[in-house]
This record gives C-alpha cells, structure tokens and sequence, in this order.
C-alpha cells in the first residue's frame, strides 16, 4: 500500500487548534488498524524552540532521542499514544543550514542555490524520512502558522509538489480555520475562511476538508455556505465548536464521521472498528462531580501557561486517577521574593515546582521549597524544582548559608548543584544539554519506588546542572533520600526527604511521559497526598 498523508493548514488566526485537530485525527485513524505517524513543520528560522523565550514560544517538548520540539509533538503523543523521534519536526532554520552546508561543500557543483528546488527539496527529502524510519502507512503533517504568513510559503510550495509526485489520491490538504462573531451581532463570518482558502489556491492547493472552529454552534446552512465559496463537498465541511474538554475532540470528530471520510477520500477501508469507550469513561470521569484540590505552581514563566503545557496536563492526569478535580494556582515566583502571592500558597494542598532557566525567579522558587518542607506540605520539584529543593535543604538544614547553584552564583563557597562534568567546555547554547532518555535505578522502600512499582525507569532529561556527589552524605546524614540514581551511581535523579508526607523531586522531566490513560506516577504520588491533606 502507497503511504497516505494528511496535510493540515490554518487559516484566519494562529492557534487555532490545528495541533490537537491533527492528534485527535491521528489517533482515530489509529483506532481503525492504521499505523499513523506525525510531523510539525515549524516556518521559524530558529533551527529548534531550545533557546527560544518560553514567553513566545511556550513549552519545549523533549523527545526519546533529546530533540527540542514544538508543543504541538506533546499533543500528538498524548492523544495517539506513540513515541516520536528527531525526524517528526523540522524547521525553516534546519533546512537553510543543511542546504547551506551543502553548497559550502560543493554538493551543488557551482549551482545557484534557490528556493525552489533547493529549499523545497530539502523540505520534501525531510518529509520523507518520516515514512522511512517508522513504516507509517498514514503521515499526518502539520504546517506551523497560517496560510498568507512568508514563511511558510516553501513548506506550502513543498506539498504542492509533494502531492504531485506521491499522487492525488494518496494525499488529503485539510484546512483547519476560524470563524468570529461579531460581538454586536452575534453572527459568525465566514468571508475570513473564504480569504484564507483563496490564498491557498492562489499557490496551487485546493483544501479536500475544511474544519471550522468557533466558539458556538456552526448550522448547517453556514457550512454549506463554505462549501460553495470554497469549492469543496457539502460533507467535507466539519463544524468544530470548541470543546469544553480537550479530551472531547476525538469523540466529536468520531460523532462527525470524520474517520469514516477520511478513509473514503483516501482510498482505504478500515481493519477494525475503532474502540472509544475509553474516551468516553475518561470525558464523562472529568464532568463528574469530585472533591477538589489546589495546586500551587510556582512559576516563573506563568503569564503563558502554555509554557507548562505538559505538566497542567499531567497534573489533570494524576487527578483523574485520584477522583480528584485539580484546580492550579499560577505563583510567580519573582513576586514571592516581594512577598507577594502568599496566600495562594498557603491555602495550597500541595506546591509544584517546575524547571526552567536562568537567575530570575529562583529565590521564590526556593522559598517555596522551604515552605512545602516546614509545613509538610506535599512537594514535587521537576528539573529546577529538584535543584531548588536541595539548596534549601542545603542553607536551612546543613545550615550552609552561601549554598546555591553554580548556575546562578559561580562564586558561591557551596555549589551543592553544579555544572556536569561533560559540560564544561561546551560554549553553543543550542541542543548541548543533556537531553532525551536516560535509565533510573530506584532504591527500594522509597515513595519514588513506591509510586512507580518498578525497579528501572527510563526518563527524559533537558539539564545542563546536576547535584554535586562531595555533598551527598551530608544530605544523608540529615535526612535526605536519594531515591533514583543513574545505573552507574553517579548522577542523582530523584531526592526526597525522609520524614515529609511527600517531599519527591526529579533531576528528569516526568511531564513528558504522562498520558491521560496511563498518569505519570510521580504526579499521581503528588495529588494522592494533596488529596490526603486536603481531607484533614
């Protein structure tokens, strides 16, 4: 069978919902016996998200293999349960520096390097090995930004030729676009979604599928009304009104009968009835009535919460599995140190610490690691939160004073975080870091091993500081446990204190492997114990 691709383009506005549009597409494909793989195309010229400001770009979403990707990939592996790699998002800056290395090495002969075919070569020779690593027999490609936007003209040129040499009928461009309403009115327009598939044609494509998000009911007549200014078929017009849980989309997708049509206009029949009874327990599980729990989340990139995407949807995971409502509360933790946004902190039923990078912030973060321990109130530290945690355990236990991370203070007399040992002499700020998936051993009759029922996990990383072994035994000595260690003893992964109802803190990011069927255990131990505080 000739691989089938899904190519989904925006219009009208940027986050619209294209990512969790192509997931929840992916997975009903799935559902049906498919082998569906997926892939971002990112127009920045950035050559990854890994050294951009999480104010513009939300969260950096780290793979198995350590690629630093879009947001869009947590989506994709939370909805279809797949792992993905390097090969499944590529961006405008890496293919103008391999097309650049290219020509520097002559590869071209002497040619004139140009867009088309150079650039759009490159682009189309990276969509490619997509089908070849993973078999898939059903591509999902997502183009980044919205159709109009110059960037991503090569990408959109780049599946316009794609589609011609793959064939027609292995290809379907699905336009995901906006519909507004006019306030005073309360109508909703559609000429918006008629300029944006104007400007599609104008480069050669022709939508196959329009899904027309809006924040209300979508008749009939409307979409009928697209149908004929856009040139498509009345069916192919799919009216998405915005979910009120994101764990929805699949189900009204699947009720809308889009797997069913894109299988008939791809040419395929389905090997299995698709099963979404587990969604549906899942959806009805997060309506149910259920006790509530507060979850501080200091923070210092709060202003945008997309930059904790993965762990706002770990944390809805975790509660779900405790019958438990989670309600977030957004701390900035610059404004602790100004003795601001205490309160939320105090009426918390547990803290939550996350990572991130830079000086900015993180004397708040340690003062609520010091607040969590004195109080007993639950903790888990992820990345920055772990390193946080130990320099508080470090100044107000050990009674280091000047204890601090080499990262924020290189004179400090006690570096009890410091940098690793191969990252010494590395000056490129880009991709240098460890990344990606690496083994845990954990120590038995601790809550880490408690909670994942398993002697060896595998976890993935974005750090570049670790914990510093010469201070190991004296965080012994009084009380700190170190529960997870890499297999050779080496690099601490996971600490927690002794005599603390939940006091756990990871050197990896778990938010990364947490799904809505299969919560990460780590949270889970979190919300179990801010369950438990919340009942006394």
């Amino acid at each position: 069978m000739a691989t089938k691709y899904l190519f989904f383009t925006g219009g009208v506005v940027s986050s619209v919902g294209k990512g969790v549009t192509a997931a929840a597409t992916g997975l009903l494909l799935k559902e049906r016996g498919f082998k569906v793989a997926v892939q971002k195309l990112d127009p920045y010229i950035n050559v990854d998200p890994g050294t951009m400001s999480p104010y513009q770009h939300g969260e950096v979403y780290v793979l198995d293999d350590g690629a630093e990707t879009d947001l869009d990939l947590g989506h994709y592996e939370r909805f279809i349960d797949i792992r993905l790699s390097r090969v499944s998002n590529f961006t405008t800056g890496q293919v103008y520096a391999e097309t650049i290395s290219k020509e520097r090495r002559g590869d071209y002969l002497g040619g004139t390097i140009q867009v088309i075919p150079h650039i759009t070569n490159e682009i189309k020779r990276r969509i490619g090995l997509v089908e070849k690593e993973t078999g898939a027999e059903i591509v999902i490609l997502e183009v980044g930004g919205t159709v109009g936007d110059i960037e991503s003209q090569p990408f959109l040129e780049a599946l316009r030729q794609l589609r011609n040499e793959v064939g027609r009928e292995n290809c379907l461009f699905i336009h995901v676009t906006w519909l507004p309403t006019i306030g005073a009115t309360g109508e909703i327009k559609t000429k918006p979604t008629q300029h944006s598939v104007a400007a599609l044609r104008s480069i050669g494509i022709s939508p196959n599928v329009i899904i027309a998000r809006a924040d209300q009911d979508v008749d009939k007549g409307l979409c009928e009304k697209i149908a004929l200014f856009c040139d498509v078929e009345k069916d192919s017009v799919i009216p998405m009104k915005t979910a009120e849980v994101l764990y929805e989309v699949p189900l009204l997708l699947e009720k809308m009968g889009v797997g069913e049509l894109m299988l008939k206009k791809l040419g395929l029949k389905s090997t299995r009835k698709p099963n979404m009874r587990p969604w549906k327990k899942l959806v009805e599980e997060v309506r149910t009535q259920k006790p509530t729990v507060k979850v501080a989340l200091v923070g210092k990139y709060v202003e945008l919460q997309d930059a904790y995407m993965s762990v706002r949807e770990a944390l809805k995971h975790a509660a779900l599995a405790n019958h438990v409502e989670v309600e977030i509360e957004w701390v900035h933790s610059a404004d602790l140190e100004k003795d601001k946004g205490w309160d939320a902190i105090k009426k918390a039923d547990a803290v939550l610490v996350p990572g991130g990078f830079g000086s900015r912030g993180v004397e708040g973060k340690i003062l609520a690691a010091r607040y969590a321990r004195e109080n007993n109130v639950p903790y888990l530290g992820l990345c920055l939160g772990m390193q946080v945690m130990c320099v508080e355990f470090a100044r107000n236990v050990l009674d280091l004073e000047d204890a601090n991370s080499s990262e924020f203070d290189r004179g400090t007399e006690h570096p009890v975080i410091d940098l690793m040992l191969d990252q010494r002499a590395i000056t490129d700020m880009g991709g240098t870091m460890r990344l990606g998936l690496y083994p845990c051993l954990l120590q038995k009759g601790t809550k880490a091993a408690t909670a994942y029922g398993v002697p060896k996990v595998d976890e993935r990383h974005r750090h570049r500081f670790e914990f510093n072994n010469s201070y190991r035994e004296r965080f012994k000595e009084h009380g700190m446990v170190f529960s997870g260690l890499s297999p050779d003893g080496k690099l601490v992964e996971i600490v927690e204190l002794a005599n603390h109802p939940y006091m756990v803190a990871s050197q990896f990011h778990p938010e990364f492997l947490s799904r809505s069927m299969k919560p990460h255990p780590l949270f889970v131990g979190l919300l179990k114990a801010a369950k438990e505080k919340a009942k006394k």
